[in-house]
């Protein structure tokens, strides 16, 4: 008897054993199996179709941070244009502010000093008219012989005062 070589009934008793545990597994065990892939290829399937719709939200959700984003970048812009504008409004108003009253100043110092320089100006006519009329009087008291004498007596009453 060769080893290698199986007996005709040996193969028809294998066949038929085949035969049977194929018709259980057909009947009980593949279907279960079958049933647990498709399961399985269908949670696989929503899976990829949730990770899908999350990619999805997640880019829509990107391009709505990238517009609030660039809204904000706009909105911060023209802010700061507009404080710089209302700075440079407000340098300019003080400044003028400063000119004006620098220049209400100035006319005001220089009326002053108009009008202190004619009361000066006539207190010094006053005591100039005051002085020639002591000198006049003083010469007219004095019965001076000569003009000689009279031009050294006006000149030495001048110094004197």
């Amino acid at each position: 008897m060769n080893l290698m070589l199986p007996d005709s009934g040996l193969i028809f008793w294998m066949t038929i054993i085949f035969a049977i545990v194929f018709f259980v597994l057909a009947k009980f065990g593949f279907p279960i199996i079958t049933g647990m892939v498709e399961k399985r290829n269908k949670r696989i399937s929503d899976a990829l179709e949730s990770a899908r719709a999350a990619e999805e939200a997640l880019a829509g959700l990107q391009q709505e941070h990238e517009r609030l984003l660039a809204q904000t970048r706009a909105e911060q812009t023209r802010l700061l244009q507009e404080t710089a504008a209302e700075r440079d409004r407000m340098i300019a108003a003080a400044q003028e502010q400063a000119r004006a009253e620098a220049q209400k100043i100035m006319d005001d110092a220089r009326k002053r000093i108009r009008e202190e320089q004619d009361a000066a100006m006539k207190e010094v006519r006053n005591e100039v008219a005051a002085i020639s009329l002591a000198i006049a009087e003083k010469v007219i008291r004095k019965e001076l012989s000569g003009d000689a004498a009279q031009k050294e007596y006006a000149e030495r009453l001048a110094d004197e005062i």
